[in-house]
């Protein structure tokens, strides 16, 4: 901390772009996400049906988003003072309060999970307020990101006092003017564009955090599982599924769409950018409780339908996203990359379809195959006497 209170500063634009990595703040920030997460995944993992994963994801989007919040903030705003560490560390206890009530937040514990969530926002918003008094040229920008969020703060807010029947209509309402607030100030943002190498750390880290719990499935299917040859299998499967996942995304990750706003104002790029990463995410966190599942199921006995369309829908839903990255240009931009990630999600909706009766260890080397093939595609076009013309 270099001073007890200092006021926000513009970490972006011409001059300012020093070579940023994420602070020690932000780090310890993540590790509250790391338990959102987990909790989340666990809230799957008692409840793997249609309903479960619907669940999943409409607690899912609100704690990414508070995440998306604060890092987009701290990207172009960030002082280490006393003001933002304490305004960090009370998000940091709305985000815990998030985790708490997870395992019940759509039923008995929803108003605690949406005062939580509208009191993240608060605290965002104070956030904005500081950098629109201390920072005359962002000050347009911040004002509408505080309004935008603050009208969606009071929604949630409100929320917690209605009947349930109603509770889910106003948190509807809320997610829709918060996610369209960055829209509705795509001409604000054109000269406060976000630093194009903090960013995309920032994004990988909460990618990181998502295959760190698949990490973990795996080791809890295996210690639920009565050690033998299978299982052993299976986990290697698993990991390989979580590395092949790893290999791909950064592998192909970058700054790009924030240099081609700079370069040509297409903010819409970023933004496609900013809004893929969460089904992406959602099928990352959601592949870790399908492995466990199969992991820990009996070898002997076919797998049951449901954890066979989560592993197999969550890790499709992952190359759907990759495709859609890979063909607006948002990572690498690549035409064949493309091809090869809507393929292997259509593969592995079949074997979801029609892989009936298919014993567990079957379906996660089916799994794993199809994400071995991927990266192997992408060492092959990538090596040396690949031509420019091949890769595009």
């Amino acid at each position: 901390m270099k001073s007890w209170l200092q006021p926000p500063r513009l970490r972006i634009g011409e001059g300012s772009e020093e070579h940023r990595h994420a602070t020690w703040l932000e780090l310890f920030y993540d590790l509250v996400f790391v338990v959102a997460i987990s909790q989340l995944a666990h809230n799957l993992h008692d409840h793997v049906s249609l309903s479960g994963f619907f669940g999943f994801i409409v607690l899912f989007i609100p704690i990414w988003w508070a995440w998306i919040g604060t890092t987009f903030y701290a990207n172009r705003f960030d002082s280490d003072d006393i003001g933002h560490r304490l305004l960090l560390g009370m998000q940091m206890l709305a985000i815990a309060a998030l985790a708490v009530n997870v395992h019940d937040g759509l039923s008995e514990s929803s108003a605690g999970f949406a005062l939580a969530y509208a009191a993240g926002r608060i605290l965002l918003v104070i956030e904005y307020l500081r950098a629109a008094k201390h920072i005359k040229a962002a000050r347009p920008l911040a004002i509408r990101y505080a309004q935008g969020y603050g009208i969606a703060a009071t929604l949630w807010l409100i929320s917690a006092f209605v009947p349930i029947e109603w509770r889910f209509g106003f948190w509807t309402l809320g997610l829709i003017v918060d996610f369209a607030t960055p829209l509705t100030a795509n001409k604000l943002v054109i000269g406060l564009l976000p630093h194009a190498g903090h960013l995309p750390e920032r994004f990988g880290l909460f990618t990181i955090i998502v295959l760190g719990e698949a990490i973990i499935a795996v080791v809890d299917g295996v210690a639920e599982q009565k050690w033998d040859i299978e299982s052993a299998i299976a986990a290697v499967f698993g990991l390989g599924i979580a590395f092949s996942l790893w290999w791909i995304y950064f592998d192909n990750v970058g700054g790009a769409p924030i240099r081609n706003a700079r370069a040509d104002g297409r903010v819409s790029l970023m933004n496609t950018w900013l809004y893929t990463h969460l089904p992406l995410v959602i099928g990352i966190a959601a592949s870790g409780v399908g492995v466990e599942h199969v992991v820990a199921s009996e070898a002997g006995v076919a797998l049951p339908d449901n954890y066979r369309w989560l592993i197999c829908g969550s890790v499709a839903l992952c190359f759907i996203a990759l495709g859609i990255l890979h063909r607006t240009g948002v990572i690498r931009y690549c035409k064949i990359r493309t091809k090869y990630r809507s393929g292997a999600a259509a593969v592995l909706l079949i074997i979801a379809i029609l892989g009936r009766g298919l014993l567990p260890l079957a379906v996660i080397a089916l799994v794993a195959f199809v994400c071995a093939v991927q990266v192997f595609q992408d060492m092959y076009q990538s090596r040396p006497t690949t031509r420019l013309t091949d890769a595009i």
